[in-house]
């Protein structure tokens, strides 16, 4: 089974005074039960599971993902006034993946349709995407809208399982948009050539999945990093937004389930976040595969939190 968890106590940090010229996420951020919808605002969202990683044969630990996020978050410096609110954090409590995929939907819906400008959705596993998909699909205010999915991420995670996994999120999304006719329109930048399968190319060519390796995700080809950005930006209605912290290189990130050999820098990563946020369609942001317990001085941890914190500066207001 799994339940929602409210606990405030990660949103501490320095206070250098009152004033907006003093702001940081923490003094921001309120807690669903002490205030009300965030509108016109960002809501984040906890999924607390390893239970996906454990099906794929993964190293454990992301279910510690969302603390550890928010601690890293709530000291760093806001330089725009959003209403910010934390509505909790839906905790997979044993190994009913499912019916947490079910509670995470049904929370992120609730904010979408509060008017959040966008979720933030902290993992958790790879397996946190699913969840959001099914949050953004029964949303009220996404409804018949064409949403496309941008996944920053070192594998396609488009396997083939009896059950769902960290690995099966975005096979999961193809087979209910087929099921609903809805169009799936997904693009994956990062892609590490070695850490995927033939099948799995096959399967993204099949889907009609873009892609960018992590050899051409690099700083020498960002311009065209950022087209295959704004192509997919200029046809869409809203984006999910997922980032696999795997997506960089093994020493601005040791503290995931499968550390990066190569990777892509964190200047291309930051480039396409804000790209993204800067179009206004950003709508649903996973950041998933934090594993505290293998972090190195924060180091991952502190680097979602920069590109979480990117994408909420370049959002603009939604009328």
């Amino acid at each position: 089974m799994s339940f929602v968890e409210y606990d405030a106590s990660s949103w501490t940090g320095r206070d250098d005074g009152e004033g907006a010229e003093h702001r940081r996420w923490h003094r921001q951020v309120t807690h669903t039960m002490s205030a009300g919808r965030a509108v016109g605002g960002v809501s984040v969202v906890g999924f607390a599971s390893d239970e996906g990683v454990r099906r794929n044969g993964g190293r454990q630990g992301a279910a510690e993902g969302p603390q550890a996020l928010r601690s890293a978050l709530a000291p760093l410096a806001l330089h725009v006034d959003v209403p910010l609110r934390d509505a909790g954090t839906v905790v997979v409590d044993g190994e009913d993946l499912e019916f947490g995929h079910e509670a995470l939907g049904e929370l992120i819906a609730r904010e979408l349709d509060a008017d959040a400008r966008f979720v933030v959705v902290l993992g958790g596993g790879h397996e946190t995407a699913y969840g959001s998909y099914l949050g953004r699909i029964r949303s009220a205010g996404l409804q018949g809208a064409h949403v496309g999915v941008l996944n920053l991420d070192a594998h396609f995670d488009l396997r083939a399982a009896d059950r769902p996994t960290s690995g099966t999120p975005f096979l999961q999304m193809a087979e209910a948009d087929a099921a609903a006719g809805r169009r799936f329109d997904y693009t994956v930048v990062g892609i590490a050539e070695p850490s995927n399968t033939p099948v799995l190319f096959d399967t993204a060519d099949r889907l009609g999945v873009r892609h960018v390796l992590d050899t051409d995700a690099q700083p020498g080809h960002l311009a065209g990093v950022l087209h295959l950005v704004d192509e997919l930006v200029a046809r869409v209605d809203a984006v999910h937004l997922s980032i696999d912290l795997d997506v960089l290189p093994a020493a601005v990130a040791p503290g995931v389930s499968a550390p990066a050999a190569y990777g892509v820098p964190v200047e291309v990563l930051e480039a396409v976040c804000r790209r993204v946020a800067e179009s206004g369609r950003l709508r649903v942001l996973d950041i998933v595969e934090l594993c505290p317990r293998l972090d190195i001085d924060g180091r991952t941890a502190k680097t979602a939190a920069r590109l979480v914190t990117t994408c909420v500066h370049a959002s603009p207001a939604r009328a």
